[in-house]
């Protein structure tokens, strides 16, 4: 077996491996990755992020929804959509990904070996190729970026056609009439509205009481409302006992008795680590018992030259907090002296239909902690660029300290969130008070002058607070 010597050996081409590849590679460093599908982005550019943000965008141009709610116009949903009209534009899109990740391989003189990668010890990776010799890669640092898959409970019969996981839904071959989603978590809930922007019938099923627990609720009963008008019907305290594929549809048995008959079924029920074929034992590593690799603050696993990164370290398992624990973990395996810490604060994006976007605390969180605060929001409805695209139930949040108004949190339901969002989150990073968003000057009309209203709204909020104090103090005495 032929071995080659490098500086970093990685495992995985996602967003994870891809950086921390090119981060140490961009220092002089060889590098090699490995990758065993024989297409390079991992799941987040075919099967995941970028597909289903693709897919979204698409659901929203094909039923022409930003069009609906515009004064005098109203378009309605093509009668003839097809899986042809709603997969062209992903596919252009994963197509043009993957080739940027090549060029950015090639850029950086990263050799590529594709195939199956299993540590032989500690040091040593092997890669077993389809129709190939196996060869035998020696790094003096290891990154481990091999992503994760969806996780497939046996309750479902998934060699149907018409059962689905997340990650096959950029690869269905029918669009069906009715569909259930199995699993109200953020890919569930995202799937559930592309589909029922499609015009689709969706059965949104889990056995929680509440869904995307982590937002605080009003912001939720935003998106909750947005979701039922777009015709998602909610089915929750429910678990899926039984799952049956029948001639003409699919039925799903809930706990309760209540059966439900569709034309398909995507269940979005978690995803696992894809670390099994890595033979972790050899290289002295034991993943816990959800089967994710322990790391420290600077994303090393016990072995010390052996880091880990992306989904398979755990939450939150987004392509962008892959992407820079990768780059963390280069620069202290070879102590680059380029990049001293992540991000103190991370931005969370939901692409349902609105958007929700959150970064910093939320209301829940200040709650727990018994943190004072004060709250200001301000809605799309009362904003002229709201009114332009039509969001009349979108809302912009802000948590302040109740002191000294420092802003602890912005949380966004609405149009374009996920991009709104990072004026906050910069504001977070600086450790600014209200007074930056009330000197600021925006643009108008945009969305961005919220941000000043939403602050307007915390000081309001405060001073009332305190006139209310004041005048309880005042009868005490």
């Amino acid at each position: 077996m032929i071995t080659h010597s490098y500086d970093l050996v990685v495992i995985g081409s996602g967003p994870a491996g891809e950086k921390g590849a090119a981060q140490a590679a961009y220092f002089g460093k060889s590098v090699a990755l490995v990758e065993q599908k024989p297409i390079l982005g991992g799941t987040a550019c075919n099967s995941g992020t970028l597909s289903s943000k693709t897919l979204r965008e698409t659901a929203l141009s094909l039923a022409g929804f930003r069009s609906r709610a515009l004064y005098g116009v109203e378009m309605s949903l093509q009668d003839d959509i097809t899986v042809a009209d709603l997969l062209s534009h992903e596919r252009e899109v994963t197509s043009a990904e993957r080739e940027s990740i090549a060029a950015n391989l090639r850029r950086h003189s990263i050799e590529l070996h594709q195939g199956t990668a299993s540590f032989l010890d500690p040091h040593t990776v092997r890669v077993d190729a389809n129709g190939a010799g196996a060869v035998s890669l020696k790094g003096n640092v290891v990154l481990v970026a091999s992503g994760s898959s969806p996780r497939r409970p046996e309750t479902f019969p998934f060699s149907d056609p018409r059962v689905w996981d997340s990650d096959e839904v950029a690869n269905i071959d029918f669009l069906p009439k009715t569909i259930a989603v199995i699993g109200g978590g953020v890919i569930g809930c995202e799937y559930a509205c592309v589909f029922a922007a499609l015009g689709v019938e969706v059965y949104l099923v889990d056995g929680r009481d509440e869904l995307l627990d982590f937002l605080d609720r009003d912001v939720w009963t935003v998106l909750e409302k947005r979701m039922t008008m777009l015709g998602v019907r909610f089915v929750t305290s429910e678990r899926v006992h039984a799952c049956d594929t029948l001639e003409k549809a699919v039925r799903i048995t809930l706990t309760s008795g209540r059966t439900i008959e569709v034309d398909a079924v995507l269940v979005a029920a978690g995803r696992r680590t894809s670390t099994e074929q890595l033979n972790l034992q050899a290289a002295g590593i034991s993943p816990d018992e959800k089967g994710l690799i322990r790391v420290n603050e600077h994303y090393q696993t016990n072995a010390q030259h052996i880091y880990a990164a992306g989904d398979v370290i755990g939450f939150p398992a987004l392509a962008s907090t892959g992407m820079e624990q990768a780059r963390l973990a280069m620069v202290h395996a070879f102590d680059l002296r380029y990049k001293t810490s992540a991000a103190s604060v991370l931005p969370l994006g939901i692409y349902t239909i609105p958007e929700v976007s959150v970064a910093g605390e939320t209301e829940s969180n200040l709650k727990e902690k018994g943190v004072p605060y004060v709250a200001g929001r301000a809605y799309y409805g009362d904003n002229a660029r709201g009114k332009i695209i039509g969001d009349s139930e979108g809302m912009l949040k802000l948590l302040f300290t109740e002191d000294d108004m420092k802003l602890l949190g912005v949380s966004i339901v609405g149009e374009n969130a996920a991009e709104l969002v990072h004026v906050g989150l910069a504001a977070l990073m600086a450790g600014a008070d209200s007074s930056l968003f009330i000197e600021m000057c925006f643009n108008y009309p945009t969305l961005g002058q919220l941000y000043k209203y939403a602050t307007y709204d915390a000081m309001d909020q405060r001073a009332r607070s305190k006139l209310r104090g004041d005048r309880l103090r005042a009868r005490r005495q």
